[in-house]
């Protein structure tokens, strides 16, 4: 079997277009209904590589990205974390409306490869490692989280991270349209979006891209605006 690397892959089984809520963006993206990306997602899973999650815009991160294009201010001038930033899309936004500074952070060097490129598509700055910074704390004024809650225990760790980074004073926005392990109960909807599903690939019984916070805003930073 060929060994597939993440040039092969943006070549053959992406196409560059926009994800439905950011039509001035543009990513290297999978069809959700292609047989032909299901049989490559089968060959990585063979190679013993992570599925190609990053080559879809989810509707969390494209909830992340539409609002902070919508609503500059609340990145201009920051310094951003794109925590499991997929294809990029919500550190791009950012990037783009003004902010000083956008790291994006992945464990999949596939997904890295993938944002780094996307990120030159838009002619942005976006920087981007490969790590799993939960726990971490570098002083970022906001913290872009999207399409992060699949499962409990991560979710949990996930949880008591963002938690404490919101806690501390920074702005933390979540994007996700509400999946099973998402915190609800510590959080309330900050903005709303109609985006289509991944396709099959997204749970059946979620559908609008919602961005989430903090029940309780930090002190001294501004309110969302509806």
């Amino acid at each position: 079997m060929t060994a597939l690397t993440p040039d092969t892959i943006l070549r053959h089984h992406t196409r560059i277009a926009p994800a439905p809520l950011t039509p001035e963006l543009r990513f290297h993206l999978a069809d959700p209904q292609s047989d032909l990306w299901r049989q490559e997602e089968e060959a990585l899973m063979a190679q013993g590589l992570p599925s190609p999650f990053w080559a879809f815009a989810w509707g969390g991160g494209q909830a992340l990205a539409r609002l902070v294009l919508d609503q500059p201010d609340y990145v201009r001038d920051k310094r951003v974390l794109d925590f499991a930033c997929g294809c990029g899309i919500a550190g791009i936004a950012a990037a783009k409306a003004g902010a000083d500074l956008v790291l994006g952070t992945e464990i999949d060097a596939f997904a890295v490869h993938a944002a780094r490129a996307n990120a030159r598509l838009n002619d942005v700055a976006l920087q981007v490692m490969e790590a799993d910074l939960v726990g971490a704390d570098d002083g970022w004024d906001v913290v872009l989280a999207g399409d992060v809650f699949y499962e409990t225990e991560a979710g949990d760790a996930i949880t008591a991270w963002l938690e404490s980074l919101h806690d501390r004073g920074a702005m933390v926005l979540i994007g996700d349209p509400g999946r099973a392990y998402l915190p609800k109960d510590k959080l309330s909807v900050a903005a709303r979006f109609d985006a289509p599903r991944a396709g099959d690939l997204e749970d059946q019984d979620v559908g609008a891209a919602r961005v989430w916070r903090f029940s309780a805003p930090p002190r001294g930073l501004p309110e969302l605006k509806d």
